[in-house]
């Protein structure tokens, strides 16, 4: 029988742009040892046993990145795939981590690359449709780098 469970988290990393408009979001490019090499994707992971969502968002940005976020808000989203090789659906609660600058991320042994993008190039560069649409809704809550009507309620940290 097909299992259900959360399994891993997504955390979109964003920062002020340099233009003082809007956002800047972070993209990591997949190295070559490890699955799917050379995609662009955001920060993604497993949730670890006894850990929470949010516990794995932190862990993950860190292990990552490097980085630790200023601000750190649930987006009230959660994506799902199948897995076929264990015929199980995973579902993925979807953070977003908000920097108050963050030049150095410092990439771990999954990326390559890391980069820096306006979110219309970043949404080009994502190589998985459900971070594409994901984005969108992240964006349309934190796109000016606050959650206005929202924080209350999304704000995590």
């Amino acid at each position: 029988m097909t299992e259900v469970r959360v399994a891993f988290v997504d955390a979109y990393v964003l920062r002020p742009s340099h233009s003082g408009v809007g956002v800047e979001v972070l993209v990591l490019r997949r190295g070559p040892k490890g699955r799917s090499p050379g995609s662009w994707e955001t920060v993604h992971g497993h949730i670890e046993s006894g850990e929470t969502p949010v516990q794995a968002a932190r862990r993950e940005l860190r292990e990552e990145t490097g980085l630790e976020p200023a601000r750190l808000y649930n987006v009230s989203r959660v994506e799902s795939f199948y897995r076929h090789r264990t015929d199980e659906i995973v579902l993925i609660p979807v953070f977003a981590c908000l920097m108050d600058g963050a030049d150095g991320v410092r990439t771990s042994a999954e990326h390559d690359r890391a980069e820096w993008l306006p979110p219309s190039q970043a949404v080009a560069r994502f190589s998985w449709p459900r971070e594409r649409r994901a984005l969108e809704d992240v964006l349309s809550i934190l796109g000016s780098g606050e959650a206005g009507l929202l924080e209350d309620v999304l704000r995590v940290s």
